[in-house]
């Protein structure tokens, strides 16, 4: 089960994410458990990160990993204040960056890491490989 919850004003398609984060998920040899995406504010997400992580600073996604064996299940907290952010900082369309961050989420779930070099070379890779496979048929 895959669900979708707000702390802020956006909505976006569940039926179109639904079926792309599953097929994220199944790309990597995966099965959907439980995942819950939370859309939050900064402030939200920076009380998460301070409560659990003993983090005192901004961030566009904070993940629990609940998972066992090949079935992710997890907590996806993502700040729509970063989102926006990074969009404009980056040059890329709010939805675009939304499905990157959402994607990494994932990612971190399925067990991709992104502290060291090489990590965050092999995330990237991953994120953009997810972010092709999104479409939305007209």
């Amino acid at each position: 089960m895959l669900s979708f919850n707000y702390e802020t004003d956006l909505s976006i398609d569940k039926e179109v994410h639904y079926k792309w984060l599953t097929e994220c998920i199944c790309s990597e040899g995966f099965q959907l458990g439980k995942v819950d995406i939370i859309f939050t504010s900064d402030a939200y997400l920076l009380e998460i990160n301070k409560k659990y992580l003993n983090h005192d600073y901004y961030t566009d996604i904070i993940t629990f990993d609940y998972s066992e064996g090949n079935e992710l299940s997890g907590d996806l907290f993502i700040s729509i204040d970063r989102v926006k952010e990074n969009a404009s900082k980056y040059n890329v369309l709010f939805e675009v960056e939304l499905r990157r961050v959402m994607a990494h989420g994932l990612l971190h779930l399925m067990g991709y890491g992104d502290k060291e070099d090489g990590e965050i070379l092999v995330m990237r890779k991953k994120e953009d490989e997810k972010l092709r496979m999104f479409h939305v048929e007209q």
